[in-house]
């Protein structure tokens, strides 16, 4: 008998996929992106010591009093270029971008293109 797979696993077999080819180094971490269904995170990893370089998301105060009243989609633009802006300072320009096991649209979508307002190149 077929059995469905709740989506999250589906997308978190997905992501397992997508990180067997990509990963990051010191010269290029890796961002990666977690989506909740009211927030959304962003994180600049270096796999190779397994450190966060650089964080943002919705729920930080700093951007949590912007993204009041703010469409989802324009609250990720606003993350992305948080984390462009906090990784431009660690001293990191470019990125792999990891979409988290995602379909690159809507809330992704928006944060990879605020990331690469905020100077990050992918």
């Amino acid at each position: 008998m077929f059995i469905k797979r709740d989506r999250n696993e589906v997308r978190v077999i997905r992501h397992a996929r997508v990180r067997r080819k990509i990963g990051g180094t010191p010269e290029r971490p890796r961002l990666c992106v977690f989506r909740s269904l009211n927030h959304i995170y962003a994180q600049v990893i270096d796999d190779a010591a397994g450190n966060t370089l650089a964080a943002a998301s919705t729920l930080e105060k700093e951007l949590a009093e912007k993204v009041v009243g703010l469409k989802k989609k324009d609250a990720a633009k606003l993350v992305g270029a948080m984390v462009a802006a906090r990784a431009k300072a660690a001293g990191i320009e470019n990125v792999v971008f990891d979409r988290g096991g995602y379909a690159y649209t809507g809330r992704v979508a928006e944060l990879a293109a605020g990331a690469r307002e905020g100077g990050l190149h992918f």
